[in-house]
């Protein structure tokens, strides 16, 4: 069955590998490149997952979890965080926030599945 996903990511190339494998696997997917269209579209699209980056231009991926988990038609949507910028601790406190699963960059595709699939 066909699942929506809203894929929030600045840096063109992980957008498209990331919406491409997603598609492969048959999924209907919304990317989004500025961080501060996320709540309003994650409304009108109804995602059944949201794949967020931590580090985008304009506002914190951490923040917009926290928005997300927040609003009420929103808060059972998982999220999965993806960052190339680990710090010790961030996995905890991006967990704490609302994220219910944490990857990161660069992706292994396999785990990248992995992981969508068991959120889904």
């Amino acid at each position: 069955m066909t699942k929506r996903v809203l894929v929030v990511e600045d840096n063109e190339l992980n957008l498209k590998l990331f919406c491409d494998l997603l598609r492969a696997h048959g999924h209907e997917v919304l990317p989004v490149r500025d961080g501060r269209d996320v709540v309003e579209l994650a409304r009108d699209f109804g995602p059944d997952l949201v794949i967020m980056d931590i580090h985008l231009p304009h506002v914190s991926g951490f923040d917009l979890i926290i928005s997300l988990k927040a609003d009420e038609g929103l808060s059972r949507v998982p999220i999965m965080a993806v960052t190339a910028y680990a710090g010790k601790g961030d996995e905890d406190r991006i967990r704490e926030a609302g994220a219910e699963a944490y990857v990161s960059k660069p992706i292994s595709v396999l785990r990248f599945v992995d992981q969508v699939n068991a959120l889904l």
